[in-house]
């Protein structure tokens, strides 16, 4: 019943124009109220303690070094370096576009601030190649929501914060399946480019492509830097963030010379913005969680899932569906944090590695983020490429059912998160 009540509610709100965090939050009074467990002063106290963490500090330092990363002009450097190397290629600018979106990943960890900065640059350029603009603004939207996998992530600072998993672990198991990621989307490229008729650019000679690896470089030591402090133990994930922020500024203002007092006055702006819209749902859905916990949700769920509990694959599969649809209503971030204490219990009793599931959870959110109604990263590319919605889902439908194929091998071999994990951790 109350499972019921709290989802009709909250799907309810939304439908009816409410922002997600007011809607998260009249679920959770609704739910309280019908159990007669009412109390204005625990919901007060739960926000407060939902946001009241260590952790949680990196979020506003990752979102702002992508501030900073994007208007210090990284982005571009990015995308000439691939450009140097494959550009000459046949279907050579969707390459670029593919391999700028996984280096972009390392960098920021928002699918939207990555799609937004490659679709603005490269779209068009890919339209002056002779690309189909449905084609490209699909490849690169599919590209953006490698963001999510690749370290920093904040939906793994997310996760972990909520469930209370090791984010050095999630962070660490995503950089295998985030390559295979782009691994996935630069075959489905090059199948799908054969009819293309876009023209090659001119190949560089190795003098300019140096100087093009020379500039970008920079940007390469980013991923590096906070990998090698993580799995050596120098710092942690939340002051990984502060290291990314001094790197960005440092880079940008000495290096490309391209950060002045005004710019990084926007991107504080930018990044303060964000932060809250992150944080008020964070709160919000930390109601949400104590509700879930009071009314034994998770415990009707397990019973609904009980059928499942014998074999983990099955478990997985029917979790993640749950979160494909659910992620095809809500917006990235609830639904990490309205699903992720409702399946740890269950995760727990299927003898389930929550890391392992950490990683195909994210990825699975990752790709509703291509879904409508919501599809934040498809409104996204719509409005930068200026095509309608239902132009950017052909565009996007091929290479979001090539990384949906990757999700299911993932479900069926888990051992593609977990070997590489073995290597990194």
């Amino acid at each position: 019943m109350e499972t019921l009540l709290f989802v009709a509610s909250l799907l309810g709100g939304i439908a009816v124009g409410l922002p997600i965090a007011y809607a998260i939050l009249a679920s959770s009074l609704l739910v309280m109220a019908a159990m007669g467990e009412f109390d204005l002063q625990a919901v007060v106290q739960g926000a407060i303690a939902g946001v009241d963490s260590f952790v949680l500090m990196a979020v506003p330092f990752f979102i702002l070094a992508g501030e900073l990363m994007n208007a210090g002009g990284l982005s571009r450097r990015i995308v000439g370096m691939a450009m140097a190397f494959v550009g000459h290629l046949r279907g050579g600018m969707g390459y670029v576009a593919v391999i700028a979106a996984v280096i972009l990943a390392s960098l920021s960890g928002s699918a939207v601030a990555d799609t937004a900065a490659l679709g603005s640059i490269l779209i068009p350029m890919l339209r002056q190649a002779g690309y189909g603009l449905e084609r490209s603004c699909g490849l690169i939207a599919s590209g953006g929501i490698i963001a999510p996998i690749i370290p920093p992530s904040i939906g793994f600072l997310l996760y972990g914060v909520v469930g209370n998993v090791s984010i050095t672990k999630l962070f660490l198991a995503g950089v295998f399946p985030g390559l295979l990621m782009g691994a996935a989307l630069l075959l489905a490229w090059g199948w799908l480019s054969r009819s293309e008729e876009g023209m090659a650019r001119q190949r560089l000679s190795w003098g300019a492509r140096l100087r093009a690896l020379a500039e970008g470089g920079w940007a390469l030591m980013m991923p590096v830097i906070i990998i090698g402090g993580l799995k050596f133990g120098v710092f942690t994930p939340t002051e990984s963030a502060v290291v990314a922020v001094f790197y960005a500024l440092f880079v940008g203002v000495f290096i490309y010379r391209e950060l002045d007092a005004k710019k990084i006055y926007h991107a504080l702006l930018a990044a303060t913005k964000t932060t809250s819209v992150v944080l008020i749902l964070v709160a919000t859905s930390a109601v949400a969680s104590y509700v879930i916990t009071i009314s034994e949700i998770p415990a009707q769920i397990t019973a609904i899932l009980h059928p499942f509990m014998g074999s983990p694959t099955a478990l997985v599969a029917v979790m993640l569906l749950v979160t494909f649809f659910l992620g095809m209503a809500l917006e990235f971030i609830p639904v990490i944090l309205i699903l992720t204490p409702v399946f740890l219990p269950i995760l727990a009793q299927g003898g389930i590695d929550p890391v392992y599931f950490g990683v195909v959870f994210m990825m699975t959110v990752s790709v509703g983020m291509l879904m409508p109604p919501v599809g934040v990263v498809l409104n996204v590319i719509s409005a930068i490429g200026k095509l309608s919605l239902e132009r950017a889902v052909y565009g996007v439908l091929p290479f979001m059912v090539t990384e949906i194929i990757l999700v299911i091998l993932m479900i069926l071999f888990p051992a593609l998160v977990m070997v590489p994990l073995r290597f990194l951790a």
